[in-house]
Protein backbone atom coordinates (compact mmCIF):
# COMPACT_ATOMS: atom_id res chain seq x y z
CA UNK A 1 0.00 0.00 0.00
CA UNK A 2 1.36 3.74 -0.90
CA UNK A 3 0.74 7.49 0.58
CA UNK A 4 1.57 10.25 -0.92
CA UNK A 5 3.24 12.51 0.98
CA UNK A 6 3.17 16.57 -0.44
CA UNK A 7 4.98 19.86 0.36
CA UNK A 8 6.04 22.55 -1.49
CA UNK A 9 5.13 21.76 -4.46
CA UNK A 10 6.19 18.45 -4.52
CA UNK A 11 5.33 14.85 -4.09
CA UNK A 12 7.15 11.88 -2.82
CA UNK A 13 5.47 7.63 -2.39
CA UNK A 14 5.97 6.26 0.74
CA UNK A 15 5.42 2.15 0.83
CA UNK A 16 3.90 1.14 4.25
CA UNK A 17 5.39 -2.11 5.43
CA UNK A 18 5.82 -4.10 8.33
CA UNK A 19 3.51 -5.70 11.04
CA UNK A 20 2.52 -2.40 13.10
CA UNK A 21 -0.91 -3.42 13.06
CA UNK A 22 -2.45 -0.87 15.32
CA UNK A 23 -0.03 2.13 14.59
CA UNK A 24 -1.32 1.67 10.81
CA UNK A 25 -4.97 1.53 11.59
CA UNK A 26 -4.57 4.46 13.47
CA UNK A 27 -2.75 6.26 10.44
CA UNK A 28 -4.84 4.63 7.85
CA UNK A 29 -8.19 5.92 9.65
CA UNK A 30 -7.08 9.67 10.14
CA UNK A 31 -6.04 10.24 6.10
CA UNK A 32 -6.30 12.04 4.35
CA UNK A 33 -4.08 14.65 6.82
CA UNK A 34 -3.28 18.38 6.88
CA UNK A 35 -0.07 18.69 7.64
CA UNK A 36 2.31 21.25 9.27
CA UNK A 37 5.77 20.81 8.99
CA UNK A 38 8.25 20.93 12.15
CA UNK A 39 11.92 21.36 11.54
CA UNK A 40 14.21 18.98 14.34
CA UNK A 41 16.20 20.90 17.27
CA UNK A 42 17.86 17.61 18.42
CA UNK A 43 17.62 14.40 16.33
CA UNK A 44 18.84 16.44 13.03
CA UNK A 45 18.25 14.85 9.55
CA UNK A 46 14.47 14.43 9.68
CA UNK A 47 11.46 16.04 9.01
CA UNK A 48 8.08 16.00 10.95
CA UNK A 49 4.72 16.70 11.64
CA UNK A 50 2.58 15.85 14.77
CA UNK A 51 0.26 12.93 14.93
CA UNK A 52 -3.63 12.89 14.97
CA UNK A 53 -3.25 9.80 17.43
CA UNK A 54 -1.98 7.86 20.70
CA UNK A 55 -0.43 4.08 19.99
CA UNK A 56 2.87 2.62 21.94
CA UNK A 57 5.55 1.44 19.95
CA UNK A 58 5.18 -1.63 18.03
CA UNK A 59 8.31 -3.48 16.65
CA UNK A 60 10.62 -1.63 18.56
CA UNK A 61 13.35 -0.52 16.18
CA UNK A 62 15.97 2.20 18.29
CA UNK A 63 15.36 5.22 16.42
CA UNK A 64 19.39 5.36 15.51
CA UNK A 65 18.93 2.24 13.46
CA UNK A 66 16.11 3.59 11.20
CA UNK A 67 17.40 4.10 7.77
CA UNK A 68 17.77 7.07 5.46
CA UNK A 69 14.20 7.16 3.98
CA UNK A 70 12.18 5.71 7.14
CA UNK A 71 8.39 6.39 7.35
CA UNK A 72 8.67 6.33 11.12
CA UNK A 73 6.03 6.77 14.02
CA UNK A 74 7.73 8.16 17.46
CA UNK A 75 5.50 7.27 20.30
CA UNK A 76 5.84 9.35 23.64
CA UNK A 77 6.98 12.36 20.51
CA UNK A 78 3.49 12.01 18.80
CA UNK A 79 5.52 12.22 15.63
CA UNK A 80 5.13 10.90 12.11
CA UNK A 81 8.34 11.30 10.29
CA UNK A 82 10.66 11.05 7.17
CA UNK A 83 14.39 10.50 7.37
CA UNK A 84 16.90 11.63 5.24
CA UNK A 85 20.16 10.79 7.00
CA UNK A 86 21.37 9.22 10.15
CA UNK A 87 20.02 11.05 12.94
CA UNK A 88 22.16 12.34 15.95
CA UNK A 89 22.35 10.72 18.45
CA UNK A 90 18.57 9.95 20.59
CA UNK A 91 17.99 7.38 23.17
CA UNK A 92 14.16 5.91 21.89
CA UNK A 93 12.19 2.81 20.39
CA UNK A 94 10.21 4.21 16.93
CA UNK A 95 7.87 2.28 15.09
CA UNK A 96 9.15 1.81 11.82
CA UNK A 97 5.71 2.05 9.22
CA UNK A 98 7.29 2.65 5.92
CA UNK A 99 9.92 3.25 3.58
CA UNK A 100 9.99 6.41 1.05
CA UNK A 101 10.03 4.82 -2.32
CA UNK A 102 12.34 7.77 -4.41
CA UNK A 103 15.52 9.63 -3.78
CA UNK A 104 16.15 11.13 -0.22
CA UNK A 105 17.47 14.09 -1.78
CA UNK A 106 14.15 15.74 -2.61
CA UNK A 107 13.19 15.55 1.35
CA UNK A 108 16.59 16.99 2.35
CA UNK A 109 16.72 19.92 0.22
CA UNK A 110 12.61 20.31 1.88
CA UNK A 111 14.31 20.13 5.61
CA UNK A 112 17.01 22.72 4.39
CA UNK A 113 13.86 25.03 3.78
CA UNK A 114 12.10 23.84 6.52
CA UNK A 115 15.28 24.63 8.99
CA UNK A 116 15.65 28.04 7.32
CA UNK A 117 12.26 29.40 7.18
CA UNK A 118 10.40 27.90 10.07
CA UNK A 119 9.21 30.64 12.48
CA UNK A 120 8.83 32.69 9.65
CA UNK A 121 6.00 31.25 7.91
CA UNK A 122 4.25 27.97 8.64
CA UNK A 123 5.28 24.92 5.88
CA UNK A 124 1.95 23.07 5.40
CA UNK A 125 1.49 19.52 3.52
CA UNK A 126 -0.80 16.72 3.05
CA UNK A 127 -0.12 12.89 3.29
CA UNK A 128 -2.83 10.75 1.68
CA UNK A 129 -3.40 7.13 0.16
CA UNK A 130 -2.29 6.83 -3.23
CA UNK A 131 -5.20 6.79 -5.93
CA UNK A 132 -7.35 3.88 -5.90
CA UNK A 133 -6.65 2.28 -2.09
CA UNK A 134 -9.18 2.18 0.66
CA UNK A 135 -9.07 2.64 4.30
CA UNK A 136 -11.35 1.51 6.95
CA UNK A 137 -12.65 3.21 10.31
CA UNK A 138 -10.93 2.69 13.68
CA UNK A 139 -13.36 2.92 16.98
CA UNK A 140 -12.95 5.69 19.16
CA UNK A 141 -13.88 5.83 22.99
CA UNK A 142 -16.88 7.77 24.04
CA UNK A 143 -15.73 11.11 25.07
CA UNK A 144 -17.62 14.16 26.45
CA UNK A 145 -18.95 16.13 22.78
CA UNK A 146 -17.82 19.16 24.48
CA UNK A 147 -14.12 18.34 24.78
CA UNK A 148 -13.93 16.31 21.35
CA UNK A 149 -15.31 19.38 19.66
CA UNK A 150 -13.07 21.57 21.04
CA UNK A 151 -10.17 19.37 20.74
CA UNK A 152 -11.30 18.89 16.68
CA UNK A 153 -11.20 23.10 16.79
CA UNK A 154 -7.30 23.19 18.12
CA UNK A 155 -6.19 20.46 15.51
CA UNK A 156 -7.94 22.45 12.71
CA UNK A 157 -6.42 25.79 13.27
CA UNK A 158 -4.17 27.69 15.48
CA UNK A 159 -5.66 29.04 18.55
CA UNK A 160 -6.21 32.97 18.37
CA UNK A 161 -4.11 33.70 21.69
CA UNK A 162 -1.67 31.46 20.33
CA UNK A 163 -1.39 33.48 17.29
CA UNK A 164 -1.00 36.40 19.23
CA UNK A 165 1.99 35.33 21.01
CA UNK A 166 4.40 37.00 18.69
CA UNK A 167 2.87 39.94 18.94
CA UNK A 168 3.76 41.95 21.81
CA UNK A 169 6.84 43.91 22.02
CA UNK A 170 6.80 44.38 26.14
CA UNK A 171 10.20 44.04 27.72
CA UNK A 172 11.47 40.88 26.91
CA UNK A 173 8.22 39.97 24.84
CA UNK A 174 7.56 38.25 22.44
CA UNK A 175 10.05 35.86 23.08
CA UNK A 176 9.37 35.30 27.05
CA UNK A 177 5.83 33.81 27.04
CA UNK A 178 6.56 32.06 23.88
CA UNK A 179 9.52 30.38 24.83
CA UNK A 180 7.60 29.45 29.09
CA UNK A 181 4.51 28.74 26.53
CA UNK A 182 6.39 26.28 24.57
CA UNK A 183 8.56 24.78 27.32
CA UNK A 184 5.03 24.05 29.77
CA UNK A 185 3.23 22.83 26.82
CA UNK A 186 6.26 19.86 25.73
CA UNK A 187 5.93 19.22 29.60
CA UNK A 188 2.79 18.51 29.88
CA UNK A 189 2.88 16.39 26.73
CA UNK A 190 5.88 14.24 28.43
CA UNK A 191 4.27 14.19 31.29
CA UNK A 192 0.99 13.01 30.13
CA UNK A 193 2.81 9.75 28.63
CA UNK A 194 4.11 8.65 31.89
CA UNK A 195 0.48 8.62 33.44
CA UNK A 196 -0.07 6.77 30.35
CA UNK A 197 2.14 4.37 30.66
CA UNK A 198 1.68 3.94 34.56
CA UNK A 199 -2.08 2.85 34.10
CA UNK A 200 -0.96 -1.45 34.48
CA UNK A 201 0.83 0.09 38.08
CA UNK A 202 -0.26 2.55 39.89
CA UNK A 203 -4.06 2.90 41.33
CA UNK A 204 -6.66 4.40 38.98
CA UNK A 205 -7.52 7.66 41.62
CA UNK A 206 -3.33 7.97 42.28
CA UNK A 207 -3.64 8.85 38.54
CA UNK A 208 -6.59 11.12 37.60
CA UNK A 209 -5.00 13.26 40.60
CA UNK A 210 -1.59 13.46 39.03
CA UNK A 211 -3.66 13.90 35.69
CA UNK A 212 -5.66 16.57 37.63
CA UNK A 213 -2.84 18.72 39.18
CA UNK A 214 -0.20 18.42 35.91
CA UNK A 215 -2.73 19.71 34.15
CA UNK A 216 -3.73 22.57 36.16
CA UNK A 217 -0.11 23.46 36.75
CA UNK A 218 -0.13 23.76 33.25
CA UNK A 219 -3.65 25.90 32.30
CA UNK A 220 -2.58 27.95 35.23
CA UNK A 221 1.11 29.40 34.09
CA UNK A 222 -0.54 29.57 30.50
CA UNK A 223 -3.12 32.00 31.71
CA UNK A 224 -1.17 33.73 34.08
CA UNK A 225 2.44 34.12 32.87
CA UNK A 226 1.90 34.27 29.43
CA UNK A 227 -1.53 35.75 28.71
CA UNK A 228 -3.50 33.10 27.26
CA UNK A 229 -6.80 32.23 27.77
CA UNK A 230 -8.71 30.12 25.09
CA UNK A 231 -6.26 27.72 25.05
CA UNK A 232 -5.91 27.04 29.34
CA UNK A 233 -9.17 26.94 29.71
CA UNK A 234 -9.27 23.85 27.49
CA UNK A 235 -6.78 22.50 29.31
CA UNK A 236 -8.83 23.65 33.33
CA UNK A 237 -11.88 21.38 31.29
CA UNK A 238 -9.79 18.31 30.81
CA UNK A 239 -8.98 18.89 34.59
CA UNK A 240 -11.92 18.46 35.57
CA UNK A 241 -12.83 15.51 33.91
CA UNK A 242 -10.53 13.70 35.57
CA UNK A 243 -12.98 14.26 38.61
CA UNK A 244 -15.86 12.42 36.31
CA UNK A 245 -17.07 9.01 35.50
CA UNK A 246 -15.03 9.16 31.94
CA UNK A 247 -12.55 6.51 31.45
CA UNK A 248 -9.14 7.43 32.53
CA UNK A 249 -7.11 5.44 29.46
CA UNK A 250 -10.02 7.62 27.04
CA UNK A 251 -9.12 10.81 28.88
CA UNK A 252 -5.07 10.46 29.00
CA UNK A 253 -5.44 9.72 25.54
CA UNK A 254 -7.43 12.85 24.84
CA UNK A 255 -5.41 14.84 26.97
CA UNK A 256 -2.03 13.92 24.96
CA UNK A 257 -3.47 14.76 21.91
CA UNK A 258 -4.73 18.07 23.08
CA UNK A 259 -1.52 18.86 24.93
CA UNK A 260 0.70 17.42 21.83
CA UNK A 261 -1.23 19.98 19.50
CA UNK A 262 -0.56 22.87 21.52
CA UNK A 263 2.80 22.52 21.76
CA UNK A 264 2.96 21.88 17.80
CA UNK A 265 1.36 25.13 17.03
CA UNK A 266 3.70 27.04 19.66
CA UNK A 267 6.95 25.58 18.09
CA UNK A 268 5.88 27.04 14.43
CA UNK A 269 6.22 30.11 16.28
CA UNK A 270 9.87 29.67 17.11
CA UNK A 271 12.39 30.42 14.26
CA UNK A 272 14.63 27.77 15.53
CA UNK A 273 17.34 28.17 13.01
CA UNK A 274 17.73 31.94 13.46
CA UNK A 275 18.33 31.35 17.54
CA UNK A 276 20.40 28.91 17.37
CA UNK A 277 22.59 30.36 14.72
CA UNK A 278 22.73 33.62 17.12
CA UNK A 279 23.29 31.51 20.41
CA UNK A 280 26.47 29.76 18.41
CA UNK A 281 27.82 33.35 17.46
CA UNK A 282 27.23 34.82 21.23
CA UNK A 283 29.48 31.80 22.47
CA UNK A 284 32.12 31.95 20.00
Amino acid sequence: MYLTFTAEGRSWPIRLSGNATRTRAALLASLPLRLQLHTPKIAGSHIYWHAPFVEDVEGATHVLDAQAGAFIYWPVRQFLEITFAPLQAENAQITVLGQLDAPVDGIAELATTLKNEQGHRIIEGTLALADGEATGAIALPQLPDDLVSRRKALWHAMPEDIARLTVSRAIMHPAGPVFAAEAEARVLHELLWWIRAGQPRYDDAVLRQTMAITLDKTATRLRDFCHMDETPDLLFALRDATQTDVPLAALVDEAILVAGRIGAWLDLLIPWNDLNEAFRAALD
